[in-house]
C-alpha cells in the first residue's frame, strides 16, 4: 500500500476498467468508440515541480484535424482514468481533442490523497499543463474550451477569472461547485470551528460527510461501478481541503457578475451535492453575452455517468451541440442569443 503522500500504483493482476472485462485494454476500448488516447506525466515548471498524471483523447486516425481542443477538469476525490473517460472518448469520437490531468493529491498525481489546501496552486498547475498543450504547433489556431465537472467546474471559473480576457473560447460547466449544497455543507458554527482546527491539523481526515456516490449516482448498478474505482479517494474529507473549498466557493458566489466567458452550465434539479440554485444565479448574474443554462428535472449530480443512459445521451447531445456551434465563430462577434431550458 502506498504511503499517504504517494500516488497509488495501478492494481496488480488483470486490468480493471470501468466498462468491464471487454475490451481487455484501453486501446481496444478507444478504437471501438472511434478514438485513440495516451497517458503521460507533466512536471510543473515552478519551483515546487509537482508531477501531474495526464491523459489525452483524440479522434481516431486518420481523422481530420480536430475541431477544437477541450481541456477537462474532474471533481473532488475523482480522477481522469475511470468513468470520467467516457465523456472524453465521446467528445473525441465527435471530432474534439481532449486533455485532462489528475489534480494534485488525486488519482495518480503527486500529493497527499485528496489534500487540496490551495485551489489557486491547483489552478496554476493545470494552467501550466493546458498552456503547454496549446503551444504545440499542431494545435495552432484551434479554439480552446474549458470543461469541468463539480469541483472541476469551479476550477474552470477560477481559471477564467485569473486568465487574460479572451484566452478561452468558452466553458462547459457540469453541476459546477460554485457553492456547496446546504444538504452536505457543514452547518453553522461547524465551518468556523473547522477553520480554526485546520490551522493546527490541516491534513486530518475527520470531517463528517454524506456518501457522495449515494448522493450523486442515481442508477444502483452504476454506484457499484463508481465504488470500484481503484484510485478514487473514499476517506473522510481533510480539514484543509474542506476549509479551502468553502473559501473558494464563497469567493465564486461573490464574483459571479465578473464572469464574461461564453458558457454552458448544466445541472440536475435534484442535485444534493452542488446547488442548482447557484448555477441559476451564475446564469443570471454573469456578464457573459453568450450564456446558456440547462436544468434537468429530477436528475442528480452525476449527469454524465450516474443517470440512466437515455438521460446521459440527452446531456451529451446538449454539450456537443453547444460546442459545435462555437467551433467556427461568426465573422462579426461571439455574441449569441441567451437561451434557457
Amino acid at each position: 500500500m502506498p504511503a499517504d503522500g504517494e500516488a497509488p500504483a495501478p492494481p496488480p493482476g488483470p486490468a480493471i476498467n470501468f466498462w468491464g472485462d471487454h475490451p481487455a485494454t484501453e486501446a481496444e476500448y478507444y478504437a471501438a468508440h472511434g478514438a485513440e488516447g495516451e497517458s503521460s506525466y507533466f512536471t510543473t515548471p515552478d519551483e515546487g515541480a509537482r508531477r501531474l498524471f495526464t491523459r489525452a483523447w483524440r479522434p481516431r486516425a486518420p481523422a481530420a484535424r480536430p475541431k477544437a481542443l477541450v481541456f477537462m477538469v474532474h471533481g473532488y476525490g475523482n480522477d481522469v482514468s475511470w468513468t470520467f473517460q467516457s465523456t472524453a472518448v465521446f467528445l473525441a469520437r465527435s471530432g474534439f481533442a481532449c486533455f485532462a490531468a489528475d489534480l494534485p493529491g488525486h488519482g495518480r498525481s503527486h500529493g497527499l490523497r485528496a489534500f487540496v489546501p490551495d485551489l489557486d496552486a491547483a489552478v496554476a498547475d493545470l494552467l501550466a499543463f493546458f498552456r503547454a498543450v496549446r503551444a504545440r504547433e499542431e494545435h495552432a489556431g484551434l479554439p480552446c474550451f474549458l470543461f469541468g465537472e463539480s469541483m472541476g467546474g469551479a476550477i474552470c471559473l477560477l481559471i477564467h477569472l485569473r486568465a487574460p480576457p479572451g484566452e478561452w473560447a468558452g466553458a462547459v460547466l457540469v453541476a459546477p461547485m460554485c457553492r456547496i449544497s446546504d444538504r452536505i455543507r457543514p452547518p453553522w458554527p461547524l465551518p468556523e470551528i473547522l477553520t480554526f482546527v485546520a490551522r493546527f491539523a490541516p491534513t486530518a481526515a475527520i470531517v463528517p460527510t454524506a456518501d457522495l456516490i449515494e448522493k450523486s449516482v442515481k442508477v444502483p448498478a452504476k454506484r457499484v461501478v463508481a465504488a470500484r474505482n481503484p484510485v478514487r479517494y473514499n476517506g473522510r474529507p481533510r480539514l484543509g481541503t474542506v476549509v479551502e473549498l468553502l473559501r473558494a466557493t464563497d469567493e465564486l458566489a461573490s464574483r459571479l457578475g465578473e464572469v464574461t466567458i461564453p458558457f454552458l452550465v448544466l445541472h440536475g434539479s435534484a442535485d444534493e451535492v452542488t446547488d442548482p440554485a447557484i448555477s441559476q444565479a451564475l446564469y443570471e448574474a454573469a456578464a457573459s453575452k453568450d450564456k446558456t443554462i440547462k436544468m434537468y428535472d429530477g436528475m442528480l449530480h452525476s449527469l454524465l455517468f450516474g443517470e440512466p443512459d437515455e438521460n446521459i445521451e440527452r446531456v451529451r447531445g446538449d454539450i456537443l451541440a453547444w460546442l459545435n456551434e462555437r467551433c467556427t465563430p461568426p465573422a462579426t462577434s461571439w455574441n449569441r442569443d441567451i437561451t434557457v431550458e
